[in-house]
């Protein structure tokens, strides 16, 4: 131990160049939209919050939520906290998509990202601070994997439209990878975006973080629809109730609703 204090004390830590880092989150949830049909079932769309940039560099730009590591925190305490700063929202948890450390990713300097997704439930929306601020919205997403790994993004606001076009380099360790072509985004996150939807799609395939974007009581046709807004492919719902069997479990109660029969509710297994 004598000589491992020694080591330290003269140890020089300004030797090596050390980089900034960053946390970037993509904070998603599924919105549900009434149709002009009241016998029609509500449209559901994945969905993304993004801020506008008020400084330089991007400066007017969409980004995603997120902030420098502070002395003393983990980058998943530096997540947390940016998290809660953008929603008010605390999330149950935040699920890590990667490192993103690309040369010149940031022209500021040599900055490194640690990324995560949090997921917003149907409860937690309605309290998003920045939900109606004027710099901070959410945006539908388009997600098209086209032929030749060739990617399409699309984030749509009511009155913002923003694309970004993608390469996409392959998928290693449960991770897909991507190179940008194109964006309207600010430093690389639509790449954080893509990789953070991919993750996620690859999540719904089981069901379960589908439960993380409904609220405490759910119909089964609107965990259908939330789990098919997610990974963009439509479900047979005898194929789907039977797949999420062990994971629901009924209560008393039913939700009615104009022109639809009473629907049986449910929650999440314990």
């Amino acid at each position: 131990m004598e000589g491992e204090k020694e080591f330290l004390k003269n140890y020089n830590i300004e030797k090596y160049d050390r980089p900034s880092v960053t946390t970037d989150v993509a904070m998603l949830t599924v919105r549900a939209r009434q149709t002009d049909n009241y016998r029609t079932d509500e449209r559901h769309s994945l969905s993304i919050l993004l801020v506008r940039r008020g400084r330089h560099p991007y400066k007017g730009m969409w980004a995603l939520p997120g902030g420098f590591l502070q002395r003393g925190e983990s980058v998943e305490d530096c997540a947390l906290r940016e998290t809660v700063e953008e929603t008010n929202v605390t999330p149950a948890a935040l699920m890590p998509i990667g490192i993103f450390s690309d040369p010149g990713r940031d022209p500021r300097g040599w900055i490194i990202s640690s990324a995560y997704v949090s997921v917003l439930g149907a409860e937690d929306i309605r309290q998003v601070g920045g939900d109606d601020a004027e710099d901070a919205k959410w945006f539908d997403i388009s997600f098209d994997e086209k032929e030749n790994e060739e990617c399409e993004l699309t984030l749509t606001n009511s009155d913002v439209v923003l694309h970004a076009q993608l390469h996409e380099k392959g998928s290693q360790f449960g991770r897909t990878d991507y190179d940008i072509k194109q964006s309207d985004l600010a430093f690389d996150h639509a790449k954080i975006i893509a990789s953070a939807i991919s993750a996620v799609r690859d999540q719904a395939k089981d069901a379960n973080i589908v439960l993380d974007f409904l609220p405490e009581k759910f119909t089964l046709n609107e965990m259908q629809k939330v789990q098919e807004a997610i990974t963009n492919v439509a479900v047979l719902s005898p194929n789907f109730r039977r797949k999420i069997s062990g994971l629901v479990v009924e209560t008393d109660e039913y939700r009615s609703g104009a022109g639809h029969r009473p629907a049986k509710l449910y929650r999440k297994k314990i």
